[in-house]
């Protein structure tokens, strides 16, 4: 009898490209038909046949308190019962940018949006108009949404100039960005050497998340710092993904790093679509309108996402909040390790507060070249067996993964007694 997941499946190609609206959810990049969720709560989620998931997926990340918490709901249902978007100002967008601008000293003024790809597009716009130069560096492996300026590939040697990753992107526009290798340094230094004065901008993940997991040297990080400021360029943190999940600082809190511009998303929003980005007086002062670089959106700050995300960023405050989250993840990271190299298989694991990296190799890659060497064909049927087993984590071995305040020690035991049989079975 066919699944009612490869119904819903058949049924989505007929009407949405690929039966997805949005790429990795089609479970290409490990095979089989993908999971269509239908409710979730805590750490767990359902799927159409009726099974059920320890998840580490956490609508890739936002889900810091866990599925359908219900205080979150409980806010949300508030807001919706008060109407579902004005296209006006409310006190509610007051609070979320008082809040975001007390919890992450780099911001002193914020404008929220609705995507995390429309904060990073603008926050780009934003340092190209601030600065007077076009050129953008980038770094391979590290993504920022789906904008045009954004979907570019390295070049064919170090410091060539990009060119399109994705059909529809001009190379004319291609040409403005220029990628660089995450974790290098001297390729930094170089670029400067060679372009300082036509960067307008350099944005980065501060820990990549979407080549797997991927943490910065101290050496690349306030290398990136220092050479922005003496050039006049805007450093962009992108730290949509570790916005408020890997500390209450994020990202720039832990390694002590000011950048001039930063998005966020995700967390933010608590599961709703909200995102936002800000910065520099100096530089937010030229958005529109009160300066000439323009930026708009109808649904930005809808009272019902800022509701969500207040209640969220209300929670995470709570003493000892991220020390149990880091706590946790690094107990699912650790076990994992240590039951894998239990049964001689090459496999590492890490994490940075509620976020971790898994992967078939001898130690925790640094660069985009290293996570490509990792074993994905031994993920894959990783993957597959954990989630025959009801463990869910996400359906490529070039995504970070997740752990919620909702996991429980118990959850954790569960899915390592799960990886380890698997590892012993090899």
């Amino acid at each position: 009898m066919t699944s009612r997941n490869q119904q819903l499946f058949d049924r989505a190609q007929h009407h949405i490209p690929g039966g997805v609206n949005s790429p990795v959810r089609a479970f290409r990049s490990v095979g089989g038909v993908p999971c269509f969720l239908e409710r979730g709560a805590g750490a767990r989620v359902w799927d159409a046949d009726g099974k059920e998931y320890l998840d580490y997926v956490g609508s890739w990340g936002p889900l810091i308190l866990g599925h359908a918490d219900p205080e979150v709901v409980a806010a949300v249902q508030q807001a919706a019962g008060k109407g579902l978007s004005f296209g006006a100002p409310t006190e509610a967008e007051l609070d979320m940018a008082d809040l975001l601008c007390r919890l992450v000293p780099s911001l002193d003024m914020v404008r929220l949006v609705s995507s995390g790809t429309e904060a990073t597009m603008s926050a780009i716009r934003l340092a190209r108009g601030y600065t007077g130069r076009d050129l953008l560096v980038k770094f391979e492996g590290c993504y920022h949404g789906h904008s045009d300026s954004l979907l570019v590939k390295a070049g064919s040697g170090l410091l060539t100039f990009g060119h399109p990753s994705s059909s529809g992107v001009p190379a004319d526009l291609a040409r403005h960005t220029l990628v660089l290798p995450y974790n290098d340094p001297a390729a930094l230094a170089e670029a400067f050497a060679r372009h300082g004065d036509e960067i307008a901008t350099v944005i980065v993940e501060p820990v990549a998340g979407n080549m797997n997991l991927v943490l910065p040297s101290r050496e690349f990080i306030l290398l990136l710092r220092e050479l922005t400021a003496r050039h006049g360029a805007v450093l962009i943190f992108d730290e949509v993904m570790t916005g408020f999940r890997v500390g209450l600082g994020s990202a720039q809190g832990l390694f002590g790093i000011t950048p001039d511009l930063s998005a966020f998303g995700k967390v933010v929003g608590g599961g709703m679509p909200l995102a936002a980005f800000g910065g520099r007086r100096d530089i937010m002062e030229k958005i529109a309108p009160l300066g000439p670089v323009y930026q708009a959106g109808t649904l930005s700050g809808n009272p019902v996402a800022v509701a969500a995300g207040l209640v969220t960023l209300k929670r995470v405050q709570a003493p000892g909040f991220y020390e149990s989250l880091t706590a946790r993840t690094r107990e699912l990271c650790e076990g994992l390790t240590a039951a894998a190299r239990k049964h001689g298989v090459k496999f590492c694991a890490q994490n940075v507060g509620g976020m971790f990296g898994l992967y078939f190799a001898e130690s925790c890659p640094d660069s985009y070249e290293e996570v490509l060497a990792c074993d994905k064909e031994a993920f894959n049927r990783f993957f597959h067996a954990l989630l025959a087993a009801g463990h869910y984590f996400a359906p490529s071995a070039f995504e970070a993964g997740f752990v919620s305040a909702a996991h429980t020690q118990a959850d954790i035991a569960a899915t390592l007694a799960a990886a380890e049989a698997w590892f012993a079975a090899r």
